[in-house]
């Protein structure tokens, strides 16, 4: 393999994965249409429950619980559902607790993603009787956890690495998100945002194949027609318009910043309770019910009422009682650790503050600012603004509002980033001991070679060198004092192996670990001279000056190795340098510089009157006599 043909495999993925990819592509096929059937079947079977418990009827239409029960029914209705729940988490799988994604991440994170599979029979049917039972929560979370189940279960049977059963587990949630809501593109970038943790060809191609075959099975199965559709005929957007939205952006991210507050507050509250957390849930529910006897329409997963919302046709009553009831009961019955999802609420409460704040903005179109809003707090509560710009656009069909929609979505993300150290999401994640960072930028090491960073000019010794006193002192002295690593050549200079330092002085002195058992001076008790041959040992590692320093750390993990020649390509293999751990630290002082040296690049002479651009510069990670300063952009090498 040449350099170039090396270097190009060892970007793609740092080894060669089109193979592997093209198979996960396929069995994700699989799971898309098994994601879009579970997605198909949780919302029948809480259409299910909601009819038996709040009608009577057997019927698997997707309705609200009503406005006209006895105060009993309400009262009770989520009590039982939630003691129902907190007996299936208890005997059950403890995992069917909480809104779905945080689980998700953890069993990426911590469990090879590897999903139990009574988890994914167990997760849809308790989200069933959450919501069916008047909880205020969405089906998009257990459907996540339902289809990454799948997902995982699949690769599980499979012979498929931890990395390969994440994209399909991944591919299964994002499946479920794309049938629920008819949304492929927001439930790729919430997979990109939320879960994979990455944006590479392997786990990218295979999840969008899954939201494919999801998306047109859900056209055969529940139509093709946006989930809330709002009439854009008429939208006039203005620079004042487009200003207000800010103004939005930044109420909805101080609504999301105080709902994800009172969220952990309320989960710090249940865990002070004396008793065994399977009774939280009917707590929780009891605050349901008192909520849903103050607002009724606060119940269940109230598509209805987002439609209402987005369309303009909510009535101020409406729009208030959602506003207070919904996020409270949301909040605080979400932290008994009930199982529903968030999405639904976040877009419900989102909608009713922008629709208050629509009273007293300009009018746009009707449903404009609650759009605002519910984007804003989406992205504000989920820390993903992308994911709720697009989400709203594929909701609605409002296209010409993409603009207004990206400004309120980021000031709310930069809003809540500046004032939250966590989302709602990650924060479940570090209370469970564990570091999740969703900042995505290029690894440094990755922009580095070899060439650019190793110890160059090395000292290199001849096999046949006799290991005297006079040799040993050498190797002390000088501008090779420090070096560690001594690359090994036979007579016509072809590399054979390496050689430590304290392999040479161990061998000899007769205590190394090379082949020889020398006096000190450089022969051995049975009279053979001993040489640096007797402390050569085969390299288990040698890089190209174009191998990246990401792939120089991979093959030090693999290899059990912290040092490695350099050698050219050809049959010479010709030794150019050493490269260590430490010279790897080189891109990360690199990128530790660009981000906190602040300097002045344009400077005015005032006796002349121009502009100068002052010179500026990086200094490398090599040691004493390794180089020192260069300048920035500079790719050279600096002994």
């Amino acid at each position: 393999m040449s350099a170039g043909q090396r270097h190009r495999a060892a970007h793609l993925g740092d080894f060669t994965v089109q193979p592997r990819m093209l198979l996960v592509t396929a069995w994700a096929l699989v799971v898309g249409g098994a994601g879009a059937l579970a997605a198909l079947a949780l919302l029948r079977l809480i259409g299910l429950v909601t009819n038996l418990v709040f009608y009577g009827r057997l019927s698997t239409a997707l309705v609200a619980p009503g406005a006209h029960h006895p105060w009993w029914l309400v009262l009770g209705a989520p009590v039982l559902g939630g003691l129902v729940i907190g007996v299936m988490a208890r005997f059950g799988s403890e995992k069917i607790r909480g809104h779905g994604m945080p689980e998700a991440i953890e069993a990426i994170l911590t469990g090879g993603s590897r999903v139990a599979p009574r988890v994914a029979a167990l997760k849809p049917v308790s989200a069933a009787i959450s919501i069916g039972t008047g909880g205020p929560f969405g089906a998009e979370g257990p459907i996540i956890m339902t289809g990454g189940a799948i997902g995982s279960i699949l690769a599980q049977a499979l012979h498929f690495t931890a990395t390969e059963r994440k994209t399909l587990l991944v591919s299964g949630a994002a499946a479920g998100m794309a049938a629920t809501f008819n949304s492929p593109l927001a439930a790729v970038l919430l997979a990109v945002e939320l879960l994979l943790f990455e944006w590479r060809p392997r786990s990218f191609v295979p999840v969008v194949a899954s939201v494919a075959v999801a998306t047109v099975a859900r056209g055969f199965l529940l139509g093709t027609d946006p989930v809330f559709p709002v009439p854009t005929a008429g939208i006039h957007l203005t620079p004042a318009v487009e200003a207000l939205c800010l103004v939005s952006g930044l109420t909805g991210g101080a609504l999301a910043v105080a709902a994800t507050w009172l969220v952990y507050r309320a989960e710090d509250a249940f865990a002070r309770l004396p008793f065994h957390w399977m009774w939280w849930p009917a707590i929780g529910g009891a605050i349901i019910g008192v909520g849903g006897l103050v607002e009724p329409r606060a119940l269940g997963v109230g598509y209805d009422v987002i439609d209402q919302l987005l369309t303009g046709r909510a009535t101020l009553s409406l729009i208030i009682g959602i506003l207070v009831v919904k996020t409270l009961i949301w909040s605080l019955s979400l932290g008994s650790g009930t199982s529903g999802g968030v999405l639904a609420p976040v877009f419900m409460i989102g909608g009713a503050l922008g629709a208050a704040e629509g009273m007293l903005l300009p009018q746009v179109i009707p449903g404009f600012w609650a759009m605002m809003g519910l984007a804003a707090v989406v992205g504000g509560v989920m820390r993903s603004p992308l994911t709720g710009v697009v989400f709203t656009l594929e909701l609605t069909h409002a296209w010409p509002a993409v603009l207004p929609l990206l400004i309120s979505s980021t000031a709310a993300y930069g809003l809540s980033a500046l004032v939250l150290k966590r989302s709602v999401l990650t924060e479940k994640i570090a209370r469970r001991g564990l570091h999740l960072t969703r900042e995505y930028s290029t690894d440094p090491l990755e922009t580095f070679f070899a060439g650019e960073v190793m110890r160059p000019a090395p000292r290199i010794l001849a096999a046949h060198s006799l290991l005297d006193d006079e040799f040993l002192t050498a190797l002390g002295e000088g501008r090779h004092a420090d070096q560690r690593l001594f690359p090994v050549t036979d007579a016509a200079g072809t590399l054979i192996g390496v050689a430590t330092r304290r392999g040479l002085f161990g061998t000899a002195t007769g205590s190394g670990t090379g082949t020889g058992t020398g006096t000190g001076t450089g022969r051995a008790s049975t009279g053979r001279s001993v040489t640096v041959a007797d402390a050569t040992v085969p390299a288990q590692l040698v890089v190209r000056p174009d191998d990246t320093l990401r792939r120089i750390a991979y093959l030090f993990a693999e290899h059990e190795v912290t040092s490695a020649p350099v050698v050219q390509d050809g049959p010479s293999r010709e030794v150019l340098g050493i490269i260590t751990l430490r010279h790897l630290l080189t891109a990360r002082l690199h990128d530790l510089t660009e981000e906190h040296q602040r300097e002045r690049l344009l400077t005015r002479r005032r006796d002349r009157g121009t502009v100068v651009v002052a010179g500026s510069g990086r200094r490398s990670a090599a040691g004493p006599g390794e180089g020192a300063a260069r300048p920035t952009g500079s790719r050279t090498a600096v002994d």
